[in-house]
């Protein structure tokens, strides 16, 4: 007890693997938009750590500065278990870093509404212009979830499809679900709540 009440615990090197998730947003989005905070709601009852990242610059958003940011994340808790989850553009800042990353305490990854090439919007340009390791992508997690759904105008299901089939992942479609953003009235995500279930029971 005298340790925990003052933290000798942590100086004496000891440490309790914690389940962690982070969730990174997409372009223009914010950590607390959309249905972001009814997922950590939901975890925090399962006594499952949550956190939605701010990512830098989120109007004008830079490949570089994003992959930094989770990177960061990955080494302050490298001694727990984490799952990853990416909402649009937040999906391929994950890969990018899951292409240099050596972690090895990564459960898995869910990709929500992910684009997997160029499209319109030229904030995007610095995350997609470059093919995409997918082998090296695939020996850093060793689980992917994609959920898409089947009538987006912003990105077309073949791009899911074609994740899934390079990541050999699971790949949940959605009815009517457009990009799963607020905007389209998301405010809650069942399938990626019942995603990371599997992932942290599955350990």
């Amino acid at each position: 007890l005298f340790r925990k009440v003052w933290g000798f615990e942590s100086l004496l090197g000891h440490h309790n693997t914690m389940k962690k998730v982070f969730i990174i947003h997409g372009v223009e989005g914010s950590p607390n938009g959309w249905w972001r905070p009814w997922l950590m709601w939901e975890l925090e009852k399962r006594d499952i750590y949550a956190c939605a990242l701010p990512m830098p610059a989120p109007e004008n958003p830079i490949c570089s500065e994003w992959v930094y940011e989770i990177e960061r994340q990955a080494i302050l808790n490298k001694e727990d278990e984490i799952c990853l989850v990416g909402h649009s553009l937040g999906w391929s800042a994950i890969l990018r870093f899951l292409e240099q990353t050596s972690s090895t305490n990564l459960l898995g990854v869910i990709l929500v509404s992910s684009p997997s090439e160029k499209n319109k919007n030229k904030k995007l340009d610095s995350f997609l212009e470059e093919g995409f390791n997918f082998e090296k992508i695939k020996q850093s997690s060793p689980w992917f979830v994609l959920i898409h759904w089947d009538n987006d105008t912003l990105v077309p299901l073949q791009n899911a499809e074609f994740l899934s089939e390079k990541l050999a992942s699971e790949l949940i479609v959605i009815k009517n679900g457009a990009h799963l953003n607020g905007s389209a009235g998301w405010l809650q995500l069942p399938e990626c709540l019942m995603a990371l279930k599997k992932m942290i029971e599955n350990d």
